[in-house]
C-alpha cells in the first residue's frame, strides 16, 4: 500500500517544448546531493513507436533529498530520469536526442524520500524532435536531471548524472493477412497473402519491410492457441505469400517477431471454412 502525502510533478509533458524545465538561468554545475535510484523504464522492455500516436512508456524511480530539503516542498527541487543520445546535458538543454517524462506522481516515504511513478512522453509528430529520423531506432542511454533551488526561487545547483542502463527504441511494424478461397474444399490449396510494413520516422508513413522472415500461424476451430505451420520472407514490396492444404476449419495469421530496430507485429486472424 502506498503511504504518505502524494504530490504530482509535471515535468516535460510537452516533450521538447518542455525542456525549459532543465534550462534555468545559468548556474555553476555542482553536486546537488539529490539521489535518483531504482529507475525502471517500460518494465525493462523495448519501446515501440509508430508514426502518429503518442507513446507513454511507464517510468518509476525513487528520489532521496539532501539535508535541508523536504518532500513537503517539491518546488525546491527537480529530479527525474530521461533518455538521450550523445551528451546528456546537450540533449536536455536543446531537446534534441532527448526524451523526458510527462506527468508523474510521487508518494512520500519519509520527509526526504519519495517513490515516483508515471511515464516518459514520446510524440512522433513532425513538430517534435523525439523520433524524427530512422537512426533513432537504436539504443538510448539513461540519465537523471537534478536541480536544487534557493528559498527565494533562485537556482542553487544543477547537474546531470548518467546511468549504466539503456533503453531500446524500435519502429512499429504492421502485418496483414488474407486467406483464400473462402470457403474451400478439403484437400484443396489455400493461398495466404499479406504485407509487412514498418514506421518510417522520417516520412511519418509506413513503408514496405523487405527480406524479413514471417511466421504463418494456424488455429483450428475450437483450439486454444495458434501454431506455426510455415514461414515466408517478405518481398521487396513487403508482400507475403504462401500456400497450405485445406484440412479443417480455422484461422490463419502472420506473425513477425521483431528485430533490434523494429517491433513485433501480429495480423488480424482470417477464418477459413473448410467443407
Amino acid at each position: 500500500m502506498r503511504t504518505g502525502r502524494r504530490f504530482v510533478a509535471a515535468a516535460t509533458l510537452a516533450g521538447a517544448l518542455g525542456v525549459s524545465v532543465l534550462s534555468a538561468p545559468a548556474a555553476q554545475a555542482a553536486d546537488t546531493g539529490v539521489t535518483v535510484s531504482d529507475i525502471v523504464i517500460n518494465k525493462g522492455k523495448p519501446i515501440v513507436v509508430g508514426t502518429s500516436k503518442e507513446v507513454e512508456p511507464s517510468l518509476t524511480f525513487t528520489i532521496t533529498l539532501p539535508s535541508g530539503y523536504s518532500t513537503a516542498d517539491p518546488f525546491r527541487y527537480d529530479a527525474y530520469p530521461f533518455i538521450y543520445r550523445g551528451n546528456p546535458k546537450t540533449a536536455a538543454d536543446t531537446g534534441e536526442n532527448f526524451i523526458g517524462p510527462g506527468v508523474y506522481t510521487c508518494y512520500e516515504l519519509s520527509s526526504q524520500k519519495a517513490r515516483c511513478a508515471g511515464s516518459l512522453y514520446i510524440d512522433p509528430h513532425p513538430s517534435q524532435e523525439h523520433v524524427d529520423s530512422n537512426s533513432d531506432a537504436t539504443t538510448w542511454k539513461v540519465a537523471v536531471a537534478l536541480r536544487l533551488f534557493k528559498a527565494d526561487g533562485g537556482l542553487k545547483a544543477q547537474e546531470y548524472e548518467t546511468r549504466p542502463q539503456t533503453v531500446q527504441l524500435r519502429r512499429a511494424a504492421k502485418v496483414t493477412a488474407n486467406a483464400s478461397p473462402e470457403p474451400v474444399t478439403k484437400g484443396r490449396t489455400i493461398t495466404v497473402t499479406g504485407s509487412l510494413t514498418r514506421a518510417n520516422w522520417s516520412t511519418k508513413k509506413y513503408g514496405a519491410y523487405s527480406g524479413r522472415s514471417v511466421s504463418l500461424q494456424f488455429r483450428a476451430r475450437g483450439a486454444a492457441s495458434f501454431k506455426t505451420v510455415k514461414k515466408a520472407t517478405s518481398s521487396s514490396t513487403g508482400a507475403l505469400r504462401t500456400t497450405v492444404t485445406a484440412s479443417t476449419d480455422g484461422s490463419f495469421r502472420w506473425v513477425y517477431s521483431g528485430d533490434t530496430t523494429t517491433g513485433a507485429a501480429t495480423s488480424t486472424a482470417d477464418y477459413v471454412d473448410v467443407r
